[in-house]
């Protein structure tokens, strides 16, 4: 099996288009790795609570969700790249306005969480675009290589960053740190540029809203697709603010912070572990086989609840990364291959939206009903809650035999296959 993927990275890795797809990304990825440990702590050091924390993370979800909608239609209306070299662009000039805030010592809590907002409505109409034009820079053969290989190398850019990002802002702060975000927004531009493939125009463009009611229309008729979206609706209500409001607290405060960003590595390294597996491993049911896995991720909001062993934090951390990686990648697929490509950017925006609709509302709720009940009792009461949803979503038929489609090829016609 092992020998049959690699003839498929290696296709997809021929493509010039997708090469910078993948080399801007993981640029970014890097970028956005140490981004959240700075803001964290910038508002930290600013005087803000958990409360305040929670808030401007809130405003950063608030931001994308409102937006990502906007940012589907735009996806499947105008060529993707330029919708994401334009978002990269105007993120970099966001961050650089942050990270000035910090270092020149006029920054507030508030100016953060307006910045992240913008940040969070640039990312939200970059986003649709990016996931779908996978599909558009390499063959159809190897769309599930290209996935998981592209998933696999931003993962492992954001290890890197999660490792050093602590460091980082311990030893120059956290502006410096989001000054360093700031560059990689810029790079990943530079790169999204060079992507050069054919424009996706769907047929009869209607108004704005009919195009967003088309896309609703396209999400609820697969039932897999709207169930698991309202699992991860669950799922985002509790977890968000587990991991970027607790988290930095529990583990940070505990531990000292180079431990959260140590925590947060482990973490990505379950996502590159995650991500070779899906390269080697190709089940009949991903989505059935990912949904089971992601049952590890409750792993990590357990173990912020009842130790306070660094090893065992990361340990259970690193389960997070690798259940919610086969996931993601098992669900990403089934979209690419089952959605009409011309609708991609759409459903990837309700996907999203749908997923991430619920996170601010936790994010702001966490720091004072945690504070209420205790900050381990309510980690505890994440972790049972996300595997009660995750096993909901396995009662039906629909997610458990979703198979994985395999395009027919000739091998006359396809010197690809020969051999």
């Amino acid at each position: 099996m092992a020998r049959e993927r690699q003839p498929m990275v290696r296709e997809a890795l021929a493509s010039t288009p997708y090469r910078w797809l993948v080399l801007g990304g993981a640029v970014t990825r890097f970028g956005n790795g140490i981004a959240p440990v700075a803001l964290a702590f910038g508002v930290i050091d600013l005087g803000g609570s958990a409360s305040d924390l929670g808030v401007v993370v809130a405003l950063y979800a608030i931001a994308d969700v409102v937006t990502v909608l906007f940012g589907g239609v735009l996806g499947d209306r105008l060529p993707r790249q330029f919708v994401m070299v334009g978002t990269a662009v105007l993120a970099a000039v966001v961050q650089v306005t942050a990270a000035a805030s910090l270092i020149g010592g006029w920054g507030t809590i508030w100016l953060l969480g307006v910045l992240g907002m913008l940040n969070g409505a640039l990312g939200a109409v970059n986003g649709p675009s990016s996931m779908a034009i996978t599909k558009q820079t390499v063959p159809e053969r190897c769309l599930q290589a290209a996935v998981a290989f592209r998933r696999t190398l931003s993962n492992s850019a954001q290890i890197v960053a999660y490792g050093v990002a602590g460091v980082l802002v311990a030893w120059v702060g956290p502006g410096w740190a989001l000054a360093v975000d700031a560059v990689t927004f810029g790079l990943g531009a530079l790169c999204y540029a060079r992507i050069a493939v054919p424009v996706i125009v769907g047929v009869d463009r209607q108004p704005l809203l009919e195009e967003m009611r088309a896309g609703v229309s396209e999400v609820f008729r697969h039932t897999w697709l709207w169930l698991l979206t309202v699992m991860a609706f669950v799922y985002h209500l509790f977890y968000g603010g587990a991991q970027d409001v607790l988290g930095p607290i529990v583990v940070g405060g505990g531990l000292g912070r180079p431990a959260w960003g140590f925590a947060l590595a482990a973490m990505m390294a379950g996502f590159l572990v995650g991500g070779v597996v899906t390269l080697l491993w190709r089940p009949r049911r991903p989505l059935f086989v990912g949904t089971c896995l992601l049952g590890l991720t409750a792993a990590f909001p357990a173990a912020m609840a009842l130790s306070d062993s660094l090893a065992v934090i990361a340990l259970c951390a690193f389960a997070h990364g690798f259940g919610l990686e086969i996931f993601s990648v098992g669900l990403d697929l089934s979209i690419q291959q089952h959605i009409p490509e011309d609708m991609l950017s759409r459903v990837y925006a309700f996907d999203l939206a749908g997923s991430f609709v619920a996170r601010p509302i936790g994010l702001a709720l966490t720091g004072p009903v945690a504070a209420y009940v205790g900050f381990h009792t309510w980690l505890g009461v994440v972790a049972t809650v996300m595997l009660l949803s995750i096993a909901a979503s396995l009662l039906s038929p629909a997610v458990r035999t979703l198979p994985r489609r395999d395009p027919v090829v000739d091998p006359v016609a396809d010197p690809a296959s020969a051999g």
